[in-house]
């Protein structure tokens, strides 16, 4: 058994949890929380022998090999350092890091270190989403054009929505790029094969002073009426319009958004070939799009006897069991977790999940997002 301990233990730490339990061969022993009766409390909610409130003490606990950095963003690079200097294997929430220059200072010191390392870029986990990238490397498509789609959501549309991630000291200089549009780019970067190398962005704040509730700063929450508010000033962006060129020349474009009403959390992109072209949509995951010039446009279901040979069995039920995001959040533990048994890091053309050097290029992305947005200029990524 692989003995795990999680670090943080709100709605993603949870997440993590119940993605580790499905895999057989992992125990988590150990939870480390900022407040320690949180951490008692949510250890045995969760059935979790021990608890902490100290990082420094969790690290020390016997025999705990994989460590999980689940809290908010402030906190990652410390931590992240912190438990590579232990000699643990880690696996953070993205991003790594508030800066790029840490990021970039962690993938040096995970590869110095020697352990597994991994970043929570789920989407790639999709069946569907193998089944394009498997489809784009067998040339199904022929040769790519374009790339778009976007990211939205509609938690934060109204003026009362607040939560530490608005808080640029806590959730960094970019908020509805850093958070979702990360993961858009992760995606298509992992279905294309290609690298997203200049960008031209235009960004927006909807709301420039928030009223953030005293009593209650939930994620996904809903309105309290009963709460008592104070105004904010707001700095990171609520929505974003981006154009990018790929390291192979060609381009595309994607949006995000947080204040984008009726809109839960649709991740979506469609890329076209001058054969044909693929589309995709979170919120409907079970289903590819492919479309035709000279024949009917076809819809594929994830039925691993339907999908290409090389990634059939990352569709892990019989076609019409629909497979959804802890789906494909445990599949991301999994792949993760095999290296780690396997004792040897894989490199970036090999790994089968998001690593460090994964998460610093994307948040190179980030980086050059906002300085476009600052000079209103394309802007190319320094990775």
């Amino acid at each position: 058994m692989i003995n795990v301990g999680i670090i943080g233990t709100g709605f993603i730490g949870t997440a993590h949890i119940e993605a580790l339990r499905r895999l057989g061969n992992v125990n988590i022993i150990a939870v480390c929380n900022s407040s320690q009766d949180i951490a008692e409390q949510h250890a045995a909610e969760l059935y979790i022998p021990h608890a902490y409130s100290d990082v420094a003490e969790f690290l020390q606990h016997d025999g705990l090999d994989v460590v999980h950095n689940c809290t908010p963003n402030h906190l990652h690079a410390e931590i992240n350092r912190q438990i590579i200097n232990a000699g643990k294997h880690v696996f953070s929430e993205k991003p790594l890091s508030m800066t790029l220059d840490e990021a970039k200072e962690l993938e040096a010191l995970v590869e110095e270190a020697g352990v597994i390392h991994g970043v929570s870029f789920v989407y790639r986990q999709f069946a569907m989403v193998q089944q394009a990238a498997s489809m784009i490397r067998h040339q199904q498509l022929g040769r790519l054009f374009s790339a778009q789609g976007s990211y939205l959501q509609d938690w934060m549309l109204e003026e009362t929505d607040y939560n530490w991630r608005v808080d640029a000291e806590k959730g960094g200089a970019s908020r509805t790029v850093a958070d979702i549009g990360s993961h858009w780019c992760d995606t298509v970067q992992f279905v294309t094969g290609r690298k997203i190398v200049e960008v031209m962005a235009d960004l927006a704040i909807v709301w420039p002073t928030r009223q953030a509730s005293v009593t209650s700063s939930s994620t996904f929450g809903g309105h309290d009426k009963h709460a008592h508010y104070e105004p904010r000033k707001v700095t990171t962006e609520d929505m974003g319009f981006i154009l990018f060129r790929f390291d192979d020349g060609s381009k595309g474009s994607f949006s995000v958004s947080q204040v984008a009403a009726g809109r839960k959390n649709r991740l979506n992109f469609e890329i076209n070939g001058s054969l044909s072209s693929l589309a995709w949509d979170q919120e409907s995951p079970q289903y590819l799009w492919s479309g035709f010039r000279h024949q009917a446009n076809q819809q594929l279901s994830d039925d691993p006897s339907l999908m290409n040979a090389d990634i059939a069995d990352r569709a892990r039920f019989p076609g019409g069991h629909i497979e959804g995001w802890p789906d494909a959040f445990s599949a991301m533990m999994r792949q993760f977790y095999l290296a780690v048994a396997e004792g040897k890091p894989p490199t970036p053309s090999t790994a089968h999940y998001a690593t460090f050097h994964d998460g610093a290029q994307i948040m190179a992305v980030v980086d050059a997002i906002l300085q476009s947005h600052r000079q209103q200029a394309w802007v190319s990524v320094e990775y």
